[in-house]
């Protein structure tokens, strides 16, 4: 018992390091700190939602399938279940979540802000997610859990697309914000399927390469804000949003294109080189 305890406790560590280190990359604006508190809170009370919904759907897909399609095949019936009672209410859910929270905590929120708000929640998300999974669970399942991190990789890949969906004032990144990391949760989730697994084993291969990429998606993460910090990229750092500054705290500053411009961009040139929005691609101002 109290060895599987210290393995659930090791597999939480890399999703609680992510947390703090969103938490702290701006730990000197107030209203961002809060917004990430905010995030966290949100992401933690999703699962219980998400859990009792995904409770009832699946209750009511085990009625219609021994009643009115009961002759359906039952990998069809799994599919159904992954990718509409599991992989979507989730993705939604925490979607939702993101939307209202930047509703209710307005702020001058750069892309790459967006991005970490959705990670919080994403991970908040995750890891109470990982409670009732590891019980019973064995060791290995909860290391590869917690050190692949789906749900934080699902998280970046949303709220950069929304980000960009903003920046760039194209509304259909904002579509692939919703539907890539609701496909590939889908797809991971069916995947793992014991009816899939014995129509044939190497389908267990589709679940590999998945798990490659959410660790593969984690490095680009840690690349994203790298990179940003380091070399003060503009884009990912002016305010996608029209805030009044009488709402806003007196020392939230709003970041413009000249803060942004305060860094060299990779090939040592002045950061000013790299496309801003023009008129035609306006940021959208609301949320």
């Amino acid at each position: 018992m109290w060895l599987s305890i210290l393995i659930f406790l090791l597999s939480i560590v890399p999703s609680t390091l992510i947390i703090v280190w969103m938490y702290k990359r701006r730990k000197d604006n107030p209203l961002y700190k809060k917004a990430c508190s905010r995030a966290l809170v949100s992401g933690i009370i999703d699962a219980l939602p998400i859990l009792l919904l995904s409770g009832i759907l699946y209750l009511l897909t085990a009625i219609l399938k021994y009643s009115f399609f009961k002759d359906i095949p039952v990998l069809a019936y799994k599919a159904v279940y992954n990718f509409v009672v599991l992989a979507f209410v989730e993705e939604i859910i925490k979607y939702a979540s993101f939307r209202l929270l930047l509703k209710h905590k307005k702020g001058p929120y750069s892309w790459s802000d967006l991005v970490a708000l959705m990670i919080v929640i994403g991970t908040a998300f995750g890891l109470f997610e990982d409670i009732p999974y590891a019980i019973g669970a064995n060791a290995a399942t909860m290391l590869v859990r917690g050190f692949t991190m789906g749900h934080v990789g699902y998280a970046f890949i949303m709220g950069w697309f929304y980000g960009k969906s903003l920046y760039t004032g194209n509304k259909k990144y904002h579509a692939v914000a919703i539907l890539l990391p609701w496909a590939l949760h889908g797809l991971y989730d069916f995947s793992l399927s014991p009816e899939l697994i014995q129509v044939n084993e190497l389908f267990m291969l589709i679940a590999l390469a998945l798990a490659i990429l959410d660790v593969i998606l984690l490095v680009l993460m840690i690349r994203f804000f790298v990179r940003n910090r380091k070399h003060k990229i503009v884009r990912y750092r002016l305010s996608l949003f029209a805030v009044e500054p009488d709402d806003l705290p007196e020392e939230t500053a709003i970041p413009t294109a000249a803060d942004a411009q305060e860094g060299t961009a990779e090939n040592g040139e002045p950061q000013d080189t790299v496309s801003q929005p023009t008129e035609k691609t306006t940021p959208s101002d609301q949320v």
